[in-house]
């Protein structure tokens, strides 16, 4: 989600100390000064990767040769792909997601209703996977829709406010399930559908795990805690080896109009007053949490969805915690348990890791339907001279008692942020996708951005978070010492986002081959290729450190070698997200998000194409788009 820096959350006020309060500063140095051989011997040469894997997969066998063409960065509103390669269109913000009986066409200046966009694709779109039903040439995707700009998704925008306003907002939130298929033409959508569907901000939906029924958790409209409607600000997401799909509820707080003075709880998780302008709370109660002080809880889940059953009523995983979640990457230990890796992205905030205590069974999500109610959650901790360990989120351990505020194991959970506090973790620059070598089990996360670091009453630099008023980001990499479940970890820096052409130090990097900053989407393919997008606000673009960095992108690399290699621009004002290719490796589907977003993120109803008019020389409208080499081939080699 692309953000104005003066706009993001930073609630982390708690004492714990940084890396450099805690450990010996010449061995912190020795860590920042020498990445590039501290690389080498913590991880033996080898960098990192993302998949959800027990091993390689045969596309491993290709190798993680890059063999297309650099693009150039330019200053275009349309998609630019290298030479040898097709970008197209698929879906958009608002076209119907295939439910028969209910297909409705999008209108051009936004005056579908509520009901309309209930059966329409959202807005936003972010993550996404692919399920086959036949093999390469038909399947579903499952795509994640974040937020809404209502400057576009209404005629007049928010000059006027009311119940239908909020509903229709509401709609375009979540999640869409659609087929697709491959042919002669190219890929289409297969309109209707069996598998049609669109999950929203009051789809109905079950609470399970450790959390469920917690008094934190039990409101008016569901005394027993166990239902809520709705999920919403759906970021990144996870594909489980069972075959479900899991979206991510990342900036929640933002719905929710609070009081002059939260309390502790609601203060830490960055409740206030009017939240962030989205106005649900005028016409829809739940999100006054003046009135309704619990509901807040009952988001910040990773949402389980079988995308093969619209019947199937999407669950939120309380075992994985509460967090602005990102991503939910799964992978499994060499004995058949899950470990999910999750990023919290808000400044000072930090990374997770789930381990199941159950093995995957046989037999899709009915088999696996409680597996990811049952295991254990920990933090991370990034020790300055290279080490790191896994702290576990578990009541009665350490200061995870009643005499600390955490009552059960469910606070705990509701209570992540606090209890990670509490336990000393390492506050991060955003921490945001994450991503599973399925060759070496190597690990990656994205930390896109923190203006914040080292600003007077924040922070310091430290080892894992090695720059002052960090405006490019970078990509962490450790390495589990023995199996995914260890918990104890070594770890250095994959890259330092940015351009070596700038006079300020900390925004120079280390990047090999073409530049970019605030790093965010990220994913391995099978063959080991790692895909890099960026997330750059639009009031940052083309500005100060960004001045040679006008557009978001796509960027690939072969990690065995470092060089970084620009594979795509995307329109003016839009942030590049999600990205899957199909199990042939010949096809890949990528969002685009928000194009013409303005620097304020709401866009002026008067002057819709201001910035952008992609993709159809109009109102602007975030797509999925479908690449395909022209020969045919596997793309990226």
């Amino acid at each position: 989600m692309a953000k104005d820096f003066s706009l993001m959350e930073d609630s982390n006020r708690s004492l714990n100390p940084s890396i450099h309060e805690v450990s010996d500063p010449a061995r912190r140095i020795f860590v920042r000064g020498t990445l590039a051989s501290a690389a080498a011997s913590l991880l033996g040469g080898g960098l990192l990767a993302g998949c959800a894997s027990t091993g390689p997969s045969p596309a491993a066998t290709l190798g993680r040769t890059i063999g297309f063409a650099s693009v150039p960065m330019r200053n275009v509103d349309e998609v630019i792909v290298p030479p040898g390669y097709t970008a197209r269109v698929l879906n958009r913000w608002g076209d119907p997601v295939g439910i028969a009986g209910r297909m409705p066409a999008f209108k051009a200046d936004a005056s579908n209703t509520a009901a309309e966009q209930e059966a329409q694709a959202g807005m936003h779109h972010d993550g996404l996977a692919y399920y086959p039903l036949d093999g390469s040439r038909r399947g579903l995707l499952a795509i994640n829709h974040e937020y809404t700009d209502d400057g576009l998704l209404h005629p007049d925008g928010m000059k006027t406010w009311s119940a239908d306003k909020v509903r229709k907002a509401q709609a375009a939130h979540g999640v869409s399930i659609i087929e697709v298929e491959a042919t002669p033409q190219g890929w289409r959508q297969v309109l209707p559908s069996k598998y049609a569907r669109r999950i929203t901000a009051y789809t109905p939906m079950h609470i399970s795990g450790p959390a469920a029924g917690h008094p934190l958790m039990r409101t008016a409209a569901d005394p027993q805690g166990t239902r809520v409607l709705g999920t919403l600000n759906n970021c990144a997401h996870g594909h489980t080896p069972w075959g479900t799909y899991l979206t991510c509820e990342e900036n929640f707080i933002g719905y929710f109009h609070g009081p002059d003075q939260p309390d502790a709880h609601g203060k830490r998780w960055g409740l206030k007053k009017g939240g962030a302008g989205y106005r649900w709370h005028e016409f829809d109660e739940r999100f006054d949490a003046t009135k309704h002080p619990n509901e807040p809880n009952r988001f910040g889940w990773v949402v389980e969805i079988d995308p093969m059953d619209p019947t199937m009523t999407p669950i939120k995983r309380t075992a994985l915690g509460r967090a602005v979640h990102e991503g939910a990457t799964v992978a499994l230990t060499d004995d058949g348990r899950v470990v999910v890796y999750m990023g919290e992205d808000a400044r000072f905030e930090y990374i997770y890791k789930f381990v199941s205590r159950d093995r995957v069974k046989p037999g899709g999500f009915a088999a696996n339907r409680d597996l990811l109610d049952h295991g254990t959650l920990y933090v991370a901790k990034f020790n300055a001279d290279g080490s790191g360990e896994w702290l576990p989120l578990v009541y009665g351990q350490g200061p995870l008692t009643a005499a600390n505020g955490f009552a059960d194991q469910g606070e705990v959970l509701i209570k992540a942020r606090q209890a990670s506090d509490a336990l000393g973790a390492t506050k991060m620059d955003r921490p945001e996708w994450t991503a599973v070598d399925p060759i070496s089990k190597e690990v990656y996360c994205t930390l896109t951005n923190n203006s914040n670091r080292g600003r007077d009453g924040h922070p310091g630099v430290d080892a894992a978070n090695p720059r002052a008023n960090n405006t490019m980001g970078h990509i962490i990499r450790w390495k589990e010492s023995g199996d995914l479940d260890a918990r104890r970890f070594t770890w250095n820096h994959f890259v330092l986002a940015g351009d070596p052409s700038l006079a300020r130090a900390d925004a120079k990097g280390n990047v090999r081959g073409d530049i970019f900053g605030s790093p965010d989407g990220l994913w391995i393919d099978p063959r080991g290729v790692l895909w890099i997008q960026t997330d750059v606000s639009t009031s940052t673009l083309g500005k100060g450190d960004y001045a040679n960095l006008t557009n978001n992108q796509m960027l690939a690399c072969d990690p065995t070698k470092g060089d970084i290699r620009r594979f795509l621009v995307g329109p003016r004002g839009c942030e590049v997200t999600g990205v899957v290719l199909t199990p042939d490796l010949r096809t890949m589907f990528v969002n685009i998000q928000h194009p013409g977003e303005t620097p304020s993120e709401r866009s002026d109803p008067d002057a819709p194409t201001k910035i952008s008019s992609w993709p159809d020389r109009g109102r602007p409208r975030s797509a999925t788009i479908v690449i395909t080499k022209d020969d045919g081939g596997v793309i990226g080699l």
